[in-house]
């Protein structure tokens, strides 16, 4: 009795060994890999925004992409090539104009500060009633109406940080700048393969949910498009409109303004924030008919804003505008100007699956409660009649 319990615990203590040693064994291989991951993630990341914006545009363009194909006569690697140019140029040509733009009209507020030609008027004198600020401010007031130089340098070491904002913003739009264009030409290498590389993300969705994974493929390409004709194409059409309208009336810093309702539409802010005070700019420089018809063109960017943008992006999609919309502005303010497409399909596919979920719910819970029918008994033949007994024949 004795020499089978002892036999007994050296089998508990060796099984115990052996699970030790395998626990060890597990998690060594999985710190390798996490390891692993982890420094890949490091070695790649200074990419990720480069990789995103290109498949982001492959998506984008790629209904272009197939037509542009088809009038080559099928030659893809051409039809590669020639939507690259363009989309080069299309950015390239925006964006130095509107640099140009804002470094001319940088210079003129410069010259005109040197020149003498900034007059401020004289400051009131209610000012001076004001609690608390009330007299240091129609002091600098005053000063800046007689000698505009000597205020600007009295106010230079409170600028100070906002011009170091302005100068980090600049760096930041110079690299975003040179990140999108490497994007654009990394994008023109993914045209050509498109149906394979689709079919490869459709096979590693799979290994994540087999019955959906076609479906969130193609919601995710859907909403891609979806919110670049929505939101992107859209900004871009209110920004020519209203570029061409501060162009054309001679508004100072058209480019600079042209540029602000451009992000103000991307943002989901909106241009009214340059539209109103440019009409009351029209209606104080301009003649009557001239600032009519400038009221009317950016008007209609107001009205592009809010009656086009709504049409495109619900058109084709079975998300709910009010999610896209959120998902475009929680995008913007989470993840920068990336966002705009990532924050919508994040949402759109979560609409899916809490969609899918509740239906799912609804599916069971009337299973669960429905009564079930009785199950049929088998009826059972009539039973043979009994033979009459017959008189005998006399």
């Amino acid at each position: 009795m004795g020499k089978a319990r002892v036999i007994e615990d050296q089998r508990e203590a060796s099984g115990r060994r052996r699970l030790n040693a395998t626990l060890i064994d597990l998690i060594i291989r999985l710190g390798a890999l996490v390891a692993l991951a982890y420094w890949s993630f490091l070695l790649v990341r200074p990419f990720v925004t480069i990789v995103t914006w290109s498949a982001i545009l492959a998506v984008a363009l790629y209904p272009i992409f197939e037509w542009v194909a088809n009038r080559l006569g099928g030659r893809r690697r051409l039809a590669a090539v020639v939507i690259t140019l363009i989309g080069l140029l299309f950015v390239i040509g925006p964006a130095t104009w509107l640099g140009l733009g804002v470094i001319d009209g940088l210079r003129g507020l410069a010259d005109r500060l040197e020149t003498g030609g900034v007059w401020v008027p004289p400051p009131p004198e209610t000012l001076r009633n004001w609690p608390f600020v009330g007299q240091s401010a129609y002091d600098f007031w005053e000063l800046a109406s007689t000698n505009m130089r000597s205020a600007l340098e009295q106010a230079l070491p409170q600028l100070k940080p906002y011009g170091e904002i302005a100068l980090d913003a600049t760096k930041n739009a110079g690299a975003g700048l040179f990140k999108f264009l490497v994007s654009v030409i990394i994008a023109g290498f993914l045209f050509a393969p498109g149906p394979a590389l689709v079919r490869a993300v459709k096979t590693a969705v799979t290994r994540i949910d087999s019955r959906r994974a076609e479906h969130f493929v193609d919601l995710t390409g859907s909403t891609i498009r979806t919110v670049s004709r929505g939101v992107i194409g859209v900004s871009l059409l209110q920004a020519a409109v209203g570029g061409l309208g501060l162009q054309l009336a001679g508004a100072p810093g058209a480019s600079l303004l042209t540029l602000c309702i451009l992000v103000l539409a991307i943002v989901q802010i909106g241009p009214l924030l340059v539209v109103v005070p440019s009409i009351l700019w029209a209606w104080t420089e301009m003649q009557t008919l001239p600032a009519l018809l400038f009221t009317c063109c950016m008007l209609t960017v107001t009205l592009i804003d809010n009656v086009l943008k709504p049409i495109v992006i619900a058109r084709g999609l079975t998300t709910p505008l009010l999610v896209i919309i959120a998902g475009v502005i929680g995008g913007v303010l989470v993840h920068g100007i990336i966002g705009l497409f990532v924050g919508p399909v994040v949402l759109a596919v979560a609409w899916e699956l809490l969609s899918a979920w509740a239906g799912d719910g609804k599916a069971g819970a009337f299973v669960r409660t429905a009564p079930q029918a009785p199950e049929p008994r088998a009826i059972e033949p009539p039973a043979a009649a009994e033979p009459v007994a017959r008189a005998p024949e006399r």
